[in-house]
C-alpha cells in the first residue's frame, strides 16, 4: 500500500513526544526517517520502539551530516528557531516543517485551533469537553501534549489543537475550520525578535481562513483585538461583561451568548476559579461557532475540571480556598488568575526575567494581603507599599502558613507567581505539588488541632 511520503527521506529533529509521533506517522506514510537528538540514546525511553518501527536515531548531539540526503525536516516545538541545527537546514534550502504543518498535511477530520499568550491549555480542555458534551468524538491535541499528526490520522470526528506561537510560525498549510486568539502580551520575545514578529506568529492561525470559517476574538484585550479584526472570516467576539449582538459574555455571573436573536444562557460560571472566565466564554463562543448545541455547551462547561496547576482548588480550610495557579508564570497570566477573586491572600514571586511587575498593583483591591516569594520578592514589596501589606518569605511553605494566618472565611488564597519557578523549584510543578502539600498540612493541624 502506498503512503503519502513514499519517496521522503525525512530528517525529525527532537525525539520529545511531538518528535517520535512525528516519525512514527513519517515512517507509516511509506517515508524513510532518521531522528537527529541532543540526548543520549539511554535517555530516550522510545528508542527500543523507534528502531523496531527502522527509524533510525542518531542520538547524542546533531551533526550537518545528518541532514545529507534529506528531502523534508521536521522539528519539534521544542526546539528554538535559533537553534544551529535549524541554521543548517536553511543553510541547505530543505523544506522545514513543524507539528502543526505535518498534521494539517495529514488531517482528515475537521479541527478547531486556540492559541493565545496564556489559557490555551484551559480553553482547549473546555472547549473539547463542550464537543464533546455534543456527542462528538473529539479529542484535545497539539501542545497540550498529544501530537496533533498523530490525533489527525486517528479517526477522530474534530480534534481541538492547541497552537504555540513557535509551531504557528513553521507552518503553510493550518486552516482550522474555527480559530481562537484567547489575548496577546509580550512573551517569547527571545525567540521572536520582538512583539511584532511574535504577534505576526499568532495570527497565522487565521491566515487560510476565509468564507466558511470563523476566528473567535478577545474584545477586551485591545492588542488581540486588532490582530484578531484583520482575520478575512466570521469574526465572533467574546468578552468579560454584558455581550451586545455577535458576542458572548457575562450578565452577572452566567455565561451569556447573543450569536442569534435569541439571548441564549449558558449557565454559571465560578468567576473566583481562576483564571476560569475568560477561558468559559472562549470556548462557549468557538463551540457555538462550530455548531455546538448550547445545551451542550453548558453541559461541558459544568463537568469541566481545570488540568492540574491552572486554577485547581487544592484545599478548603475553615471557609478558605487554596487555589493553585503555579502555571501562572508571567505577569500577564497572574494579572488573569486575580481577575475573579476578592479579599484574596497573593502568593507570588519567584524568578522574574527581567519583567516589569508592577502591573500587578492593579489588582491590589481584590487582596487583603501578598506573600512575597523568592528572588522577586524585593520588586513585589515595592510593588505593593502602601496599597497592600507585603510580606517577605523564605519558602512556599511558611508562605503557605502565613497567608492562612492573614485570610478571611470566604477568600482565597491564590498561587499565582507571575514568575518563573527556577530560582527555588525544578518547575511549575513542583512549585504547585509544595503549595499544595503546604495547605492540606495546614488542614490537617487544624482538623487535629
Amino acid at each position: 500500500m502506498s503512503g503519502r511520503f513514499d519517496g521522503e527521506r525525512v530528517v525529525v529533529v527532537g525525539a520529545g513526544v511531538a518528535g517520535v509521533a512525528a516519525g512514527m506517522l513519517l515512517a507509516d506514510e511509506g517515508a524513510e526517517v532518521r531522528i537527529t537528538e541532543a540526548r543520549p540514546a539511554t535517555e530516550i525511553a522510545e528508542a527500543a520502539r523507534l528502531r523496531e518501527r527502522g527509524i533510525t536515531l542518531l542520538a547524542g548531539g546533531h551533526d550537518p551530516s545528518h541532514l545529507d540526503d534529506a528531502t523534508l525536516v521536521v522539528t519539534g516545538p521544542g526546539v528554538p528557531p535559533s537553534a544551529e541545527v535549524l541554521a543548517w537546514v536553511r543553510a541547505r534550502g530543505l523544506p522545514l516543517w513543524g507539528e502543526l504543518e505535518l498534521g494539517a498535511r495529514v488531517a482528515d477530520a475537521p479541527y478547531l485551533a486556540v492559541t493565545g499568550t496564556n489559557g490555551k491549555t484551559t480553553t482547549t480542555a473546555m472547549l473539547t469537553a463542550c464537543l464533546r458534551a455534543g456527542g462528538l468524538d473529539a479529542v484535545a491535541c497539539g501542545n497540550i501534549g498529544h501530537a496533533f499528526p498523530a490525533a489527525a490520522v486517528a479517526g477522530h470526528e474534530a480534534l481541538v489543537v492547541e497552537a504555540s506561537s513557535f509551531q504557528l510560525a513553521l507552518q503553510s498549510s493550518f486552516h482550522p475550520v474555527v480559530s481562537v486568539l484567547l489575548n496577546l502580551a509580550p512573551d517569547h520575545l527571545d525567540w521572536h525578535g520582538g512583539f511584532e514578529a511574535y504577534a505576526r506568529a499568532k495570527a497565522a492561525i487565521f491566515r487560510l481562513q476565509g468564507p466558511g470559517d470563523t476566528h473567535v476574538g478577545n474584545r477586551d484585550d485591545p492588542a488581540a483585538a486588532a490582530v484578531s479584526a484583520t482575520a478575512r472570516c466570521e469574526r465572533v467576539w467574546f468578552r468579560e461583561g454584558d455581550p451586545p449582538q455577535g458576542e458572548v459574555g457575562y450578565l452577572d455571573d452566567r455565561l451569556t451568548a447573543r450569536l442569534t436573536p435569541d439571548v441564549v444562557d449558558l449557565g454559571p460560571v465560578d468567576r473566583g476559579r481562576a483564571g476560569s472566565s475568560e477561558d468559559a466564554a472562549a470556548a462557549a463562543a468557538a463551540a457555538l461557532a462550530f455548531g455546538v448545541d448550547p445545551g451542550a455547551v453548558r453541559r461541558g462547561l459544568e463537568g469541566f475540571e481545570p488540568a492540574r496547576h491552572r486554577g485547581e482548588t487544592v484545599a478548603e480550610i475553615d471557609g478558605v480556598r487554596f487555589v493553585d495557579n503555579s502555571k501562572a508564570t508571567n505577569v500577564h497570566a497572574a494579572l488573569a488568575a486575580l481577575a475573579g477573586v476578592h479579599d484574596a491572600v497573593l502568593i507570588a514571586g519567584g524568578r522574574a526575567k527581567g519583567v516589569d511587575l508592577s502591573p500587578l498593583a492593579d489588582r491590589a483591591d481584590r487582596l487583603r494581603a501578598v506573600m512575597a516569594l523568592g528572588e522577586a520578592a524585593p520588586d513585589l514589596v515595592a510593588v505593593f507599599d502602601g496599597l497592600v501589606p507585603t510580606h517577605a518569605v523564605d519558602t512556599i511553605e511558611r508562605a503557605v502558613l502565613e497567608a492562612f494566618a492573614l485570610a478571611r472565611p470566604g477568600g482565597t488564597v491564590v498561587l499565582a507567581p507571575g514568575c518563573a519557578s527556577w530560582d527555588q523549584f525544578t518547575g511549575y510543578a513542583e512549585r504547585g505539588e509544595r503549595f499544595a502539600a503546604a495547605a492540606r498540612a495546614v488542614g490537617e493541624v487544624r482538623a487535629h488541632g
